[in-house]
């Protein structure tokens, strides 16, 4: 488990082919690995990954094809910066939101603008999890816990403070980029519950989609 608050900007040292899935190096700047054991986990741009083996300024892990298929780790190549943070602690501060490091989907970036000090960004969601996003609801981007400013159907904008544009990827991130959406998990599991522990994939078109409306008429907002 994660939470969003990104500890380093690493890079991608080396990837090597394995049958399919990927080794890679993944080397830190900032981040010390001391604390960093065999088997632990670190999100790489959001990504969940298995610590494999070690060196004092670098780690390696495994990345499985199923999550080449739907990350923007199938992209990267050496040298690409990554988002870094290690797994959340007992102790640990909760200072973004839950994450899991389980990427929902690809977005991309449609538009990048000034605001003030700001940058605003607007992204694009992949249909399946559109429903998910939620004005001033969270959402992870390449690892990065955001709060959503305002949703359009499958576009959602986002403005990020001149701190997080120096501490993440997002600072040299422009239109066409793809970046790796994790949606809020507690929106998952209140769909799930909201529908009895059915997928929503197994209804047949005429079942009520998760909405505030649908919240309304089953008395758990007024």
């Amino acid at each position: 488990m994660f939470t969003g608050i990104v500890e380093d900007i690493g890079k991608i040292a080396q990837l090597q082919d394995s049958g399919g899935d990927v080794r890679l190096e993944v080397a830190v700047g900032k981040m010390p690995l001391t604390d960093v054991n065999l088997g632990d986990s670190i999100a790489v741009n959001g990504v969940c990954l298995t610590v494999t083996d070690l060196s004092a300024t670098s780690f390696w892990a495994d990345v499985s094809k199923e999550s080449l298929n739907k990350t923007s780790l199938a992209i990267a190549r050496a040298g690409t910066e990554v988002n870094l943070e290690k797994a959340l602690m007992p102790t640990s501060r909760m200072g973004g939101h839950i994450v899991s490091g389980h990427v929902d989907g690809l977005g991309e970036v449609v538009s990048r603008n000034n605001d003030a000090r700001s940058v605003k960004f607007k992204i694009k969601a992949p249909a399946q999890i559109a429903k998910y996003i939620a004005a001033k609801g969270s959402i992870t981007v390449d690892g990065i816990s955001l709060t959503i400013n305002e949703v359009d159907g499958d576009l959602f904008s986002l403005n990020i403070i001149p701190q997080t544009l120096k501490e993440t990827t997002l600072n040299n991130a422009n239109p066409g980029r793809k970046v790796n959406l994790e949606v809020d998990i507690i929106a998952r599991y209140l769909e799930r519950l909201l529908h009895g522990g059915v997928s929503q994939e197994s209804y047949d078109g005429e079942a009520e989609k998760l909405s505030l409306g649908f919240l309304a008429e089953n008395g758990f907002v007024k």
